[in-house]
């Protein structure tokens, strides 16, 4: 019983997702491989073969490979399926977009967003928006999964030595092409990598004060910055910062939520933080029920005096 690892990269190095999932595959049983699939991405390679517990790293480089475009990942994958009992993506834009076109391929169901492995067969994943855990059991040959990574811990990324098999590329699918890309640049951590993670939500009122009181809290704290999906929608922040069900999973080691009231959307995607602090002036608000600890006040009075005594 072998699980296949698709590695999440920008073709020179791994992406903080792939460590996760390497942990989730290795709860399989049996060895863990990983596939790069890239073009001119050997650092990648090289990089995912120092990922402990990986026992090899497959290395397919082609030039349409290069975007991870999903009719060509997939077919890559697919290419070399036979071979797996267990195929794991990070549940990331990335590993959802290829997912399940390899379970349809394959005609097998496919275990969407995993937080823990009971058995080889056996899965556990959040559904109701984490309100309830269901128990999945699937009886396919081949198992393709995704997996919530703030559900396991990283692995880590040095101390393995595991032997890099290049393999050739399948062809072009020709079904599609990339065009261009747009990429919002950012000095802060990416969130869902980000350790600390500061959030403001719509009592904010408008995106100039969600700049001026978030940000001075960011910068001293060395953090990420998110927004409910509230305070995306009425326009205070762009919406790459939305943390919730329909935004980014997070699960940092502190997460500091900002004017936000904790609708369930947004609980979903940040209770698994491991210290969750409140600040909302309105003492029924449901955040205050997850939060380790909570702070009723103005959020216009309490954060400045926060910043200044960081």
């Amino acid at each position: 019983m072998t699980a296949l690892v698709i590695a999440e990269h920008d073709n020179a190095s791994i992406k903080g997702a792939t460590l996760n999932t390497v942990t989730a595959a290795a709860k399989c049983g049996g060895e863990v491989h990983v596939l790069v699939a890239g073009h001119n991405a050997g650092a990648a390679a090289a990089a995912a073969a120092k990922i402990a517990g990986v026992a090899k790293v497959i290395h397919a480089d082609g030039e349409h490979l290069a975007h991870g475009l999903a009719e060509n990942v997939a077919a890559q994958v697919l290419a070399l399926a036979s071979a797996y009992s267990h195929i794991l993506f990070p549940a990331t834009a990335a590993g959802k977009n290829v997912a399940p076109r390899v379970a349809a391929k394959l005609d097998v169901g496919q275990i969407s967003d995993i937080t823990r492995v009971d058995a080889a067969d056996t899965f556990e994943r959040p559904i109701y928006a984490g309100n309830a855990i269901a128990v999945v059991q699937s009886l396919d040959e081949k198992k393709v999964i995704t997996v919530r990574t703030t559900g396991f811990d990283a692995a880590a990324a040095e101390g393995g030595s595991a032997a890099v098999e290049t393999v050739g590329a399948t062809p072009d699918s020709g079904k599609s092409a990339f065009v261009g890309n747009e990429i919002a640049k950012n000095d802060r951590p990416e969130l869902t990598a980000a350790k600390i993670i500061v959030s403001g939500g719509r009592a904010l009122g408008s995106a100039e004060k969600f700049k001026e009181v978030i940000t001075p809290l960011a910068d001293k704290l060395g953090a990420a910055i998110g927004a409910s999906r509230a305070a995306v929608d009425a326009g205070y922040a762009p919406n790459d910062l939305q943390v919730g069900q329909t935004g980014k999973i997070v699960a940092p080691q502190l997460y500091v939520a900002c004017g936000i009231s904790g609708a369930i959307q947004h609980l979903a995607g940040m209770k698994d933080s491991k210290v969750i602090v409140a600040i909302n002036k309105d003492p029924e608000a449901p955040i205050f029920s997850v939060a380790d600890y909570g702070l009723e006040a103005d959020l216009f009075t309490a954060i400045p005096e926060l910043v200044k005594a960081l």
